[in-house]
């Protein structure tokens, strides 16, 4: 059975709470299906903004909502045990039930902030390891566990605990091609990072749908979801401003922290190093409207924003969905999120749904 088309919204968790849960509400009111929390890396606090969990504030979110599914998109197991993922967890799925969406990635930033890129195992052992110990944890059954990387030693749920027992599905933010077919293999789905386009999509589909026939699963029941900026108006050089300054932190961020784990990434876009240099600059001397400045036209397009009109919404929209996108994780950004919020609701939901 083919998987429901989702549109949600994700917002980094580098703003204050009560600004995020204003505009989870804003999400939910407007008719969203999701609404993603993506973690921010104390790199942001170069740019102003402050690094805090992800986790905390979704379960804060999760109690101020009633309807719209919730994820994490992504928490990395650099920063956590997956023994202590499986217990955070478990607290959404106290508060938000079947809501819930739990996405794992690896992240680049955090590995190198960690020191994790020296390290002897490669990230695909430790997202393997680590989906392994959440769904055996979150489980119930007694648990032992030794692997390269982790280990984990957790009783069995007593049969009178007070507590969830479902399984939250489970998605694998990849960019490479070795994590985004252990998504196809392992996961309920693949999440695509910042800057993909529909050309992204469809080799990102291509990956997943491999890597689940390699373990006889059907493709056609796994998630592709995809993180894409995005800013709305009745003006459309008003609506693609807000795209053009997420879009100049993200470009500014692959040059300065992800380097050539982007390569196929940008290589879709049609970007080059040499473009996206003047936007990293600009970044680092003036901050991020000083990098929005530097993204030319041209440069904008090749990112593929869900920005601009309503009608250039729909129109774009209907573009990732035809490369095989069946979530979309809408970056909102610019002037009066809030209202841009209501203005999809609006003007673009109701003919996505149709």
């Amino acid at each position: 059975m083919a998987v429901p088309f989702n549109l949600g919204v994700l917002q980094l968790s580098m703003e204050p709470v009560r600004e995020t849960v204003a505009m989870a509400q804003a999400c939910e009111q407007a008719g969203f299906d999701a609404f993603w929390i993506a973690e921010a890396y104390p790199w942001w606090r170069k740019h102003s903004f402050e690094a805090r969990s992800s986790t905390a504030i979704l379960a804060v979110i999760a109690g101020a909502t009633h309807r719209i599914q919730l994820g994490w998109g992504i928490i990395s197991p650099y920063t956590r045990h997956p023994v202590q993922i499986a217990m955070e967890a478990r607290v959404m799925q106290d508060l938000a039930a079947e809501r819930f969406l739990l996405g794992l990635g690896a992240s680049k930033i955090f590995m190198k902030e960690t020191g994790a890129e020296r390290g002897e195992n490669g990230p695909a052992t430790v997202m393997r390891e680590s989906i392994e110990i959440v769904r055996g944890v979150l489980g119930g059954e007694p648990f032992h566990y030794q692997g390269k990387v982790f280990v984990a030693n957790v009783p069995p749920l007593k049969v009178d605990a007070h507590t969830p027992r479902g399984m939250p599905p489970i998605y694998l933010a990849a960019t490479g091609p070795v994590l985004q077919k252990m998504s196809g293999r392992m996961a309920d789905g693949l999440l695509t990072a910042s800057i993909t386009t529909p050309a992204f999509v469809r080799h990102s589909r291509k990956n997943m749908e491999e890597g689940a026939r390699q373990a006889e699963r059907d493709p056609s029941r796994l998630i592709l979801g995809s993180v894409i900026v995005g800013s709305i108006s009745r003006d459309s050089s008003k609506g693609r401003e807000g795209a053009r300054e997420q879009a100049a932190m993200y470009l500014a961020n692959k040059v300065e922290n992800i380097g050539s784990a982007a390569d196929v990434l940008l290589e879709c876009a049609g970007l080059s190093l040499k473009e996206l240099r003047p936007v990293a600059d600009a970044m680092e001397r003036g901050g991020r409207m000083a990098a929005a400045k530097a993204v030319s036209e041209e440069v904008l397009d090749k990112v593929c924003p869900i920005a601009g009109t309503p009608e250039q919404c729909i129109e774009r929209i209907r573009q990732y969905r035809e490369a095989g996108c069946t979530h979309i994780l809408l970056e909102i950004w610019g002037d009066d999120r809030i209202g841009q919020a209501k203005l999809f609701g609006e003007a673009v939901l109701p003919y996505v749904r149709s």
